[in-house]
Parts: C-alpha cells; sequence; structure tokens
C-alpha cells in the first residue's frame, strides 16, 4: 500500500466496493429507523435503505455521527496494514458531529501523524476530494501536502441538487421551516447547493423539467475536471447522466463522470427523486 492512508466516511456516498477498488477506507455514519440502528453502507445497504426510506407508514430515518472508537479503529487499522500517515476527509463540521468524532480519535493516537480535512460539502464533494487524495498518495506526496491540496481543491466543487421537497431538508434540520414552507407554497421545485458547508437554496424552478435542465446550467458553467451525478431513487440517474454527457460534448471524458446513487447518510436529508451532481472544476 502507499505510505499514505486516505480515509473518508460514508456521507460520501461511495459505495465499500468502490472504495476499496481505489484503497479508501470508509468509516459508517450510524443510520436509524425508529429503535433499528444500522452502519451505512455496511449494515444498511444504499438498496436497502430506500426500500425501508419508501416503505409505507415506514418511520423517517435519522442519522447520527460515528464514535471516536469507530474512527480510532479505522486508523490504526490503517497504521497496522503498513500507512506511514493518513489524511482523513469528512464531511462538513457545521452538517454532522462525524468531524469531531475524527478529531477526537486523533488525539487518541498523539504519536501518529493523522490530517484532518473538512470537506466543506457532502456526499461526493468529499468522495471526489478523497479521490484526489488516493491519487495524491499513490503519486508519493507526503501527507501534510496532500491535505494542504485537498483543502484548496475544495474551493473548486460545487454541489447542486434538484429535489421534489424541502421537507426532507427541514426534517432532518439542515433547513428552517420556514424555508420548506415557502417552497411548499410555492409549489416549486427547489435547487440546494452547499457552500462552506452551509445548505442554500440556488434557484427555485416550477416543475422537474425546468429544475433539471437548470441543474445541468449549473453543473456545465465552467470547465470540468471530473464530475458525479448524484440521484436518490426512483429518479432514473442514468437518464440524467446521459443528458449531462451530451450537453458537454467533448469537454469531458464521459469515463470521468461517474454515476452515484446517494446513500443511508446522505438520502434521509433529500428525500426520493432527486438528480444533481457534485463537479470538480478546472483550476
Amino acid at each position: 500500500m502507499t505510505r499514505v492512508a486516505i480515509v473518508t466516511d460514508s456521507a460520501s456516498d461511495m459505495t465499500p466496493e468502490a472504495a476499496a477498488a481505489r484503497g479508501i477506507r470508509i468509516v459508517p455514519l450510524v443510520v436509524s429507523f425508529g429503535a433499528q440502528s444500522f452502519k451505512a453502507g455496511t449494515e444498511l445497504p444504499t438498496e436497502e435503505f430506500w426500500r425501508r426510506m419508501t416503505a409505507p407508514d415506514a418511520p423517517f430515518p435519522t442519522t447520527a455521527a460515528s464514535s471516536p472508537g469507530d474512527f480510532k479503529a479505522v486508523y490504526d487499522k490503517a497504521f497496522a496494514d503498513g500507512a506511514e500517515a493518513v489524511v482523513s476527509i469528512h464531511v462538513a463540521g457545521t452538517l454532522s458531529g462525524t468531524l469531531k468524532a475524527a478529531e477526537i480519535a486523533r488525539a487518541m493516537l498523539p504519536d501518529r501523524e493523522i490530517h484532518i480535512v473538512d470537506s466543506g460539502s457532502a456526499s461526493m464533494g468529499e468522495g471526489i476530494l478523497a479521490e484526489i487524495g488516493t491519487e495524491l498518495a499513490a503519486g508519493g506526496m507526503p501527507a501534510a501536502e496532500i491535505a494542504r491540496e485537498v483543502r484548496e481543491r475544495a474551493a473548486d466543487l460545487d454541489l447542486y441538487v434538484a429535489m421534489d421537497t424541502l421537507e426532507y431538508l427541514k426534517k432532518g434540520g439542515r433547513i428552517s421551516g420556514t424555508q420548506a414552507t415557502v417552497g411548499r407554497l410555492l409549489s416549486v421545485k427547489p435547487i440546494i447547493t452547499c457552500r462552506d458547508g452551509v445548505v442554500h437554496t440556488a434557484d427555485k424552478p416550477r416543475t422537474s423539467g425546468k429544475a433539471r435542465a437548470r441543474v445541468i446550467e449549473l453543473l456545465t458553467q465552467r470547465p470540468i475536471e471530473r464530475l458525479a451525478v448524484l440521484y436518490t431513487p426512483p429518479a432514473d440517474g442514468e437518464a440524467f447522466r446521459r443528458e449531462l454527457v451530451e450537453r458537454l460534448g467533448n469537454e469531458i471524458d464521459p469515463s470521468r463522470v461517474s454515476l452515484q446513487p446517494v446513500g443511508a447518510s446522505v438520502g434521509p436529508h433529500l428525500g426520493p427523486g432527486c438528480v444533481g451532481g457534485v463537479v470538480l472544476y478546472r483550476r
């Protein structure tokens, strides 16, 4: 393995298989349906999460940060496997207690080199940064420099998601009840973004079709380095990806446009029927 291990959390929406293929270690957040709690991605795969989420009369799922002990266990395993340092890239500290748990775990290992990075984002916003981290590590870059480069590249990220409703963000405490009520009264299909760890409404189209078109405009407004298409069932993520690839033409190799279903850590805050993406713009 490379000298530097890259760690992220399940709010990155990277599947365990995709992360393992890149050598990225994932610390799972906790998702609860009523009295039942699961580790996202491992004990509760994405497909099973959405089956539960959309089941009639299902309790609204809640999420909780990973524990410091969970982080310490992953860091210990990385060092035991031969890593000399860890760069740990996580969901925005303003959105979750996950970053704080990682910092506590780092304090438990004072003799180890561990760099904690706040992505300022969520979903593939942190996932793309973790991918960059593995590429830099494979090239032999030292951990401190990887952490610095990843923090700098976070400024080149944007996230846009067209939602059916703001009610799920309200239930998850990510926006105010007033914001959700205004969206409902105006019958809009809101587009959200996340900048510096804060969720904003980027636009308020009146129909789903206009919302999809507007998300494509927003994602493609600058030259693109890589792009991750996001969706929540039952939305057709592959069809949305095709629209984006067609819009981009020869600007980007289609292999650089991934398709990522939103998982159990972020899904409760978005709800079903969303499409969007995370884009890394060229410097």
